[in-house]
């Protein structure tokens, strides 16, 4: 079986094409293929690392310029990264999901439902 091209590399080498927000020297910062909410944005090394923990310097980049991304706005924000297909990662290749959020705004997270409790009328 062939190993697929990793699409992140690919968009860095520039032979697949994404919208990007911001690029820095070592890392990039797009919009996703099927973004959750408007404003989700995936922050990506250019190098190729398999996920948070394969090199923590890497990964401090990564997480340094997402802050600086999102130090100009207020907004309700989840960071969010995986390791590992059980975690829900499915590209392997480090990357940072910065998703903008709302009161009640439905989106699930594992140890919270997003939603609103009801009150009995």
């Amino acid at each position: 079986m062939t190993e697929q091209p990793c699409p992140f590399c690919e968009i860095v080498a520039g032979r697949a094409l994404a919208t990007y927000v911001h690029e820095w020297s070592d890392v990039i910062a797009i919009v996703p293929l099927n973004p959750v909410v408007d404003g989700h944005i995936l922050v990506i090394p250019k190098r190729h690392v398999r996920d948070f923990a394969s090199d923590p310097a890497v990964s401090a980049d990564a997480m340094f310029h997402a802050a600086q991304l999102m130090r100009w706005t207020d907004r309700p924000m989840n960071l969010i990264t995986s390791r590992g297909r059980e975690a829900t990662q499915s590209v392997f290749h480090l990357h940072l999901h910065l998703v903008p959020r709302a009161e009640n705004d439905g989106l699930a997270l594992p140890w919270y439902s997003g939603r609103g409790k009801r009150v009995a009328s």
